[in-house]
């Protein structure tokens, strides 16, 4: 139980990247009052809870009517989440992030991003949300299906604190130590990913 639970976090906080979005989301809120940037990073963390979890329980329904086997989604899961990695480690996630803020920012008539861009596809892209149904296909127990859910609770806590302080926390840590904490999370990330497709190999050919 407690093993699942480290796993589950470890991978959720990577992919999720409460670091790496802290930086985005103040650039986002750089115009509104503390207040204000303070009920977006909740209601943000709030919206992206509920959609992961929608998938945690729903999730296998899902792949069943769509007739596509978890082993598949496994491995197909596992290259999404490498490909996160790459741009992790190249900063390429970073810079398509800055852009997709610098493009939300130009457009005056958006003012809420808790929804989007924080929420959706920020927090719950499609890699938290693949990573979030093949670690509840891990948990076959209540006790083990408790830690997963306990695991992503936490990271979505930590993830709505970072949101909240992410100014002072920008200010505090500066470019560089952010962009050595991404390269480092990124080269984590990769390793799970591996495991994952090297799993759902193994499921799919029977090895």
């Amino acid at each position: 139980m407690v093993e699942l639970f480290i796993s589950a976090f470890i991978t959720l906080f990577v992919v999720i990247d409460p670091p790496g979005c802290a930086p985005i989301y103040a650039g986002l809120t750089k115009g509104a009052s503390n207040a204000q940037a303070r009920n977006m990073a909740i209601r943000a963390s709030v919206i992206a809870l509920t959609i992961l979890l929608f998938f945690a329980f729903a999730g296998e329904e899902l792949l069943g009517a769509l007739h596509i086997e978890l082993d598949s989604f496994r491995i197909a899961g596992g290259l999404m989440l490498f490909w996160i990695a790459f741009e992790m480690v190249f900063e390429k996630r970073t810079q398509r992030r800055e852009e997709r803020a610098e493009k939300i920012a130009s457009t005056p008539e958006v003012e809420d991003v808790s929804v989007f861009p924080m929420a959706m596809p920020m927090l719950a892209g499609p890699g938290a949300i693949a990573a979030i149904m093949l670690l509840m296909n891990e948990a076959d127990t209540v006790e083990l299906t408790l830690a997963v859910l306990g695991a992503l609770v936490a990271v979505m806590l930590i993830t709505m604190v970072s949101l909240v302080a992410a100014g002072p926390l920008i200010r505090l840590l500066g470019d560089r130590v952010e962009a050595v904490i991404t390269r480092l999370l990124g080269v984590l990330l990769a390793a799970l990913a591996a495991q994952y497709v090297i799993d759902g190999l193994k499921g799919s050919f029977g090895i």
